[in-house]
């Protein structure tokens, strides 16, 4: 998610912009709660886990590439400090590793990961990690896109910050990858925010998700409703999912993320293997049928099945 010091107070500030009197206790309120959020909330200083390279089917270490590596598929990942896997303690659990692992077993192809995504970014600085793609070579066969929370703490405008991602979705769909992206996590299940703010927040960032997924689909790519369908994980697992910082996911949240982003990647790029193992119904969230109806009912589109991943 990036982070969120900077901008908490800012956050504060504009959810009680008035210049009436009966607000001034609830910005003084608010203005407390973001200087305490600071507080418990660290600045994101240390450096993700990094671990691109080339996955084989079947597992193994992954190989370093450099010229004369071969593969079959490259995937970049695009977006914030989750798509880094911050908060992360080892490469595997990445998820961009996750997914890389995963699609490399589903399709059986070497699939080249290449991480694009910087910690702290917002939806401005996507159309400068497509044009850090170009200048490192041609686009990729697919791309997984993960960003929103900073535009919430940062203050964005829901439209603006909507209208940035679906310009860069735009972007890699014309370059002929497959697009698919992690829409704005629910705030509601990060209990290191008080209330009132945490509510604030969480209210932005569902308007945010919407039209996020709308300029997704709009763009041409496939929006995965993160707020929907990990909060209620998150909600019931909190120690287990997220990490010591409170704020960013885990290993174990970003399994959850890899879970989802994993089979509507497939979905794009037409990878589909009924018989593989992975096509387990002991998925994490169950039963395929109810996950096929939210999918339908938050993307308008149908949803694919859910492949645990593993690796």
């Amino acid at each position: 998610m990036g982070t969120p010091r900077r901008s908490t107070i800012a956050l504060a500030a504009a959810a009680v912009a008035s210049t009436g009197s009966a607000y001034v206790g609830a910005r003084t309120l608010l203005t407390g709660q973001a200087a305490k959020t600071r507080q418990v909330i660290p600045k994101s200083w240390d450096v993700p886990p990094r671990a691109d390279g080339v996955y084989h089917p079947g597992g193994g270490p992954v190989e370093r590439f450099q010229r004369g590596v071969t593969f079959d598929l490259h995937l970049m990942v695009f977006g914030d400090s989750t798509a880094t896997g911050y908060g992360s303690q080892s490469a595997e659990e990445v998820p961009g590793v996750r997914i890389a692992r995963g699609l490399a077993e589903l399709s059986g192809k070497r699939v080249r990961l290449s991480t694009k995504a910087i910690v702290g970014a917002t939806s401005k600085g996507l159309s400068g990690q497509i044009d850090a793609m170009y200048v490192a070579g041609p686009p990729p066969d697919a791309a997984v896109i993960m960003i929103g929370a900073n535009d919430i703490t940062a203050v964005n405008g829901i439209g603006p910050s909507a209208r940035r991602l679906e310009s860069a979705v735009r972007r890699l769909r014309n370059s002929g990858a497959v697009v698919v992206v992690g829409t704005c996590p629910d705030f509601g299940v990060i209990s290191a925010i008080p209330q009132p703010l945490r509510w604030y927040t969480r209210s932005r960032g569902l308007s945010l998700a919407r039209a996020q997924a709308a300029a997704v689909r709009a763009a041409g790519g496939v929006p995965v409703p993160f707020s929907d369908l990990l909060a209620p994980h998150f909600q019931q697992a909190p120690d287990r999912l997220f990490s010591p910082d409170g704020y960013h996911p885990s290993g174990e949240g970003y399994a959850l993320a890899a879970e989802q982003l994993l089979p509507a990647l497939c979905d794009a790029l037409g990878e589909h293997d009924p018989e593989s193992p992975l096509q387990s119904a002991n998925s994490v969230f169950g039963r395929v049928s109810s996950l096929t109806r939210l999918w339908r009912r938050t993307t308008g589109v149908p949803a694919p099945i859910v492949a645990p991943v593993t690796g």
